[in-house]
């Protein structure tokens, strides 16, 4: 099948521009649904009225949540403004509503359960990104140089956003780091619930704020840009006063 000339143009933008691959796939994503929506006439043929047009149909006939619209509009902003050098201005279009479905969460046991039926490589990676709070991509990225056994902590390199961030690495993974063992398994879930790899990420936060961590810490290690995105792993474990202890419980200590 031809490639667009248009699509070429639009990826050979974000390449110079260094956008992760991630990014400029969902960027040419909304970009296609957005040329598709409209009979496939080209985007320079289209205005303002279009993309409100589009952004309004996803929330009332999608139902996709706000941050799916927030990033269609981010794509569609960059192709008009960046690229086909138009001006979209002011667009009063119908908000999503859809909220974000809390994360799943792995209590302790229930980890400690998994990374004992894997194998040693397996539960390597799996350490690092619960004991370290990586992003998939992260953990795939990491170099022999970003990892330092001395001072126990780990360089993520262009992670979100196009961000380098130090985080902690556990003691207990140092004879790991150090021997790489190779031969893995496929990893094994647990009990019903939908574990992927970012699965202990949101792990990770939850029980640093479980054992009483501030949440601005925990916002810092996780590379949040708004603490609001860090809360909601509040919300998981039932309680905004995480790892809070009553001044009562001093008294029996």
């Amino acid at each position: 099948m031809a490639k667009s000339p248009f699509i070429e143009q639009l990826r050979g933008e974000m390449r110079l521009r260094g956008y992760s691959i991630r990014t400029e796939k969902t960027y040419l994503f909304w970009i296609k649904q957005y040329i598709l929506y409209n009979n496939k006439r080209h985007p320079a043929e289209l205005a303002a009225s279009e993309v409100k047009a589009f952004l309004t149909w996803l929330a009332t006939h999608r139902h996709v949540a706000v941050n799916t619209q927030k990033v269609a509009l981010n794509a569609l902003v960059f192709m008009y403004h960046k690229v086909l050098k138009q001006e979209l201005g002011e667009m009063d279009f119908s908000l999503a509503r859809k909220q974000r479905h809390l994360p799943c969460v792995l209590a302790k046991v229930e980890i400690a359960a998994i990374l004992k039926e894997l194998s040693d490589r397996d539960r390597l990676i799996i350490s690092i990104l619960y004991g370290s709070g990586l992003r998939v991509t992260e953990c795939l990225r990491l170099r022999i140089q970003d990892i330092d056994l001395n001072r126990l902590s780990l360089t993520v390199r262009d992670g979100k956003a196009n961000k380098d961030r130090q985080t902690l690495l556990s003691p207990s993974l140092v004879p790991a780091l150090q021997l790489a063992i190779q031969n893995s398994t496929q990893l094994q879930q647990s009990d019903n619930k939908r574990v992927n790899c970012h699965t202990f990420r949101h792990s990770f936060a939850t029980h640093l704020l479980q054992d009483g961590y501030d949440i601005r810490s925990v916002q810092e290690l996780l590379s949040h840009n708004d603490v609001k995105t860090t809360q909601i792993y509040t919300h998981v474990i039932s309680q905004h006063y995480a790892g809070t202890r009553s001044p009562l419980d001093q008294l029996y200590c």
